[in-house]
């Protein structure tokens, strides 16, 4: 049997098994193993030992449960509260006012939780009950949520980074460092959008009654240093070459304790509930791991890659036509996947194309992560969309349209960093000499 009915076969059933609702973990181990005993004769039970103990056991596992639990107890803790307390001050005075802080409040709490959904979710708790009570527009405060969310996955620390650097061997270290610029960027691209809109529309975020002074905003400044003490030590040592990824995470987990307790935000209840959030959320993704890399396995001993690679090759498709062609691919995963699932599956096809083309692994992974934020907002499974949802209760297609102008923004900066690799590769090349 070729290589072409061999792997239509296996995305059948990959696709009957996921439509199913068989969780994916379980879908990418049955898919594995069917590859395996029909079309090879290499034992899958032997392999999969193998492979799920070499899959979840190395030191960089370790960093994925600690940003977690991190991200858990910074959620769980006044810490995120104060944030907007902290920001509201500083962002009254701009068009837009106070929808600002969404995507500000978004930027610093993705730089310490890693989690897109975590983020959204944290930070909405916060600021949309604020928002709709002033009688913002609802679209532009959604709208701005759901894409400012997404950079809890661009701006490090970030779990998708991590995952992305585990299954393709890729410094963790030069990932984090890569997705800062294109993350605040993108950030700022949000904020001017609000801008502009409400420049033409100041109705979009009326002015309240309450006049923030320049003592407001210097009262608020202690508000926002645990969050910003918190980004300095975990990044700043993995940037300075101080610490490795892992301890970072360590010294965070050490420092949102810290601070939750100096908070008096910190009980027995609370650190139960963020040790037993971490642990499901680390277990999914790790599971999810795992089953991919079992897959990606049986996919390369059935010489998938290679065969998909050599006629990509024969079409002589330019390096640009290439991306253009993953997007589209990686547009259409996105609204049936998970990001940690899009990586995993995909990057046994992808990564030799990539290679081939001559794009820098570091680069692909951060235009990866911008492209599983857009499916963060995508229908019919946008995991910010179901969090908003979740929220406000609005219908998730009409959140969907709120998000439109982020989505654009986004497929922009997609672009950008494609015709300016350097905007991703600067800082590593620069800081990690």
């Amino acid at each position: 049997m070729d290589v072409l009915t061999i792997s239509c076969i296996m995305l059948a059933c990959l696709a009957f098994s996921l439509g199913t609702t068989v969780w994916v973990g379980i879908s990418l181990f049955i898919i594995g193993a069917i590859g395996f005993f029909f079309f090879t004769s290499v034992d899958p039970m032997a392999v999969m030992a193998n492979i799920v103990w070499n899959g979840t056991s190395g030191s960089t596992m370790i960093a994925l449960p600690l940003f977690i639990l991190m991200g858990e107890i910074l959620f769980k803790s006044k810490i995120s509260e104060n944030l907007f307390k902290g920001l509201s001050p500083w962002m009254d005075s701009l068009p837009g006012r106070l929808v600002h802080v969404n995507i500000c409040a978004c930027t610093l709490f993705a730089a310490v939780s890693g989690s897109s959904a975590a983020t959204t979710a944290t930070v909405g708790k916060i600021t949309l009950p604020e928002l709709l009570k002033r009688n913002y527009d609802r679209g532009l405060c959604l709208g701005s949520l759901a894409g400012a969310g997404t950079l809890g996955f661009l701006i490090p620390p970030s779990m998708v980074m991590l995952v992305y650097g585990i299954v393709a061997d890729v410094s963790i270290g030069k990932l984090f460092i890569a997705g800062l610029a294109p993350g605040l960027i993108l950030a700022i691209g949000f904020s001017g959008y609000v801008v502009v809109r409400c420049l033409f529309n100041p109705e979009l975020a009326p002015r309240s009654d309450l006049a923030y002074t320049w003592d407001d905003r210097l009262k608020s400044i202690p508000l926002l240093m645990p969050v910003i003490f918190l980004i300095v030590m975990v990044l700043g040592s993995i940037y300075l070459g101080w610490a490795t990824p892992t301890e970072a995470a360590a010294v965070g987990v050490v420092g949102s304790l810290f601070f939750a307790f100096i908070s008096r935000s910190l009980s027995w209840e609370i650190f139960k509930s963020a040790l037993m959030g971490s642990v499901k959320t680390s277990c999914m993704i790790m599971w999810i791991v795992a089953g991919a890399s079992f897959l990606s396995v049986a996919v390369g001993y059935l010489g998938i890659p290679a065969a998909v690679t050599k006629y990509i090759a024969t079409l002589g498709v330019s390096p640009y036509m290439l991306i253009a062609i993953l997007s589209v691919m990686y547009l259409i995963m996105g609204c049936l996947l998970d990001g940690f699932s899009m990586i995993v599956m995909s990057l046994p096809i992808a990564a030799p194309l990539i290679k081939a083309a001559g794009f820098d692994p570091v680069w692909f992974g951060i235009y990866l992560v911008i492209m599983i934020e857009l499916a963060q907002i995508t229908p019919p499974v946008g995991f910010n969309l179901f969090v908003i949802n979740g929220l406000v209760g609005d219908d998730l297609f009409k959140i969907a349209r709120y998000a439109l102008p982020s989505f654009l923004i986004m497929l922009a900066m997609t672009a950008l960093i494609t015709i300016y690799p350097d905007i991703v590769l600067f800082a590593p090349k620069m800081m990690l000499k």
